[in-house]
């Protein structure tokens, strides 16, 4: 099943930033090694070089829920600010959050309910006698488009084909597009205190620990596996 899935500084400064672009780094490199495909679908860069604001992904696979457990929340960054050397502050907070109910557009061109009719306008004697017109509606969304650009029916046909799929897919980006700021209004003040996972210093060191065991448990199978085989 595809997650949506956003990292956020929120109202975070400069370094929350600094940290979603390092976070999206690891992030990327387990993504990588657990097999999941992902896409970068959307990304507001930060106020500095090498930093973001936000960045949203899609997740793909069947170990993506699993995989999720151990980054869904609030994330930590434990260090001195490089771009206020003076500043107190040592600990920093980001998120990594899950976008949910959106419903997934798939384009079907058998979804497409097609009406000819004559075209309107100037063109020629054989525009406005002939049904060279074509009016395409998807039937899952409704959406219609209008196409006479052509004296041929069926060039008007790919066109209005193009034109509804450009329409539908419009729809569907402004849908996400309208929850991807939801979800970031809702978490513009990520919460503290108890993060998923931890990183600290200049080389941002991993802090997390894995607490499903499943290193140990595919250790132990690859050795229950040679055991086997020199039994054998």
């Amino acid at each position: 099943m595809d997650k949506i899935i956003q990292i956020t500084s929120g109202r975070g400064p400069l370094e929350c930033q600094w940290v979603v672009a390092k976070v999206l780094k690891v992030f990327l490199e387990e993504i990588k090694q657990e097999k999941i495909e992902y896409e970068i679908i959307h990304r507001e860069n930060g106020d500095e070089n090498l930093t973001l604001k936000s960045v949203t992904l899609i997740l793909k696979g069947k170990q993506t829920s699993e995989f999720l457990k151990s980054w869904l929340g609030s994330i930590c960054w434990t260090g001195k600010s490089t771009f206020r050397k003076l500043h107190k502050r040592s600990n920093w907070f980001i998120g990594i959050f899950e976008i949910e109910d959106i419903t997934k557009i798939d384009f079907n061109e058998k979804d497409i309910q097609f009406q000819t009719a004559r075209s309107q306008g100037s063109g020629g004697q054989n525009v406005n006698k002939v049904n060279t017109a074509v009016r395409a509606t998807y039937l899952p969304t409704g959406q219609s488009v209008f196409a006479q650009n052509s004296r041929s029916q069926l060039e008007n046909k790919k066109l209005s084909i193009i034109r509804l799929k450009e329409k539908v897919m419009e729809l569907h980006i402004q849908q996400l597009e309208k929850r991807m700021q939801e979800t970031w209004n809702n978490h513009l003040q990520v919460q503290r205190g108890n993060p998923i996972r931890t990183f600290s210093g200049t080389d941002f060191k991993n802090n997390y620990k894995d607490k499903s065991f499943k290193k140990t448990r595919n250790t132990l199978k690859n050795e229950l596996k040679n055991l086997k085989n020199d039994l054998n």
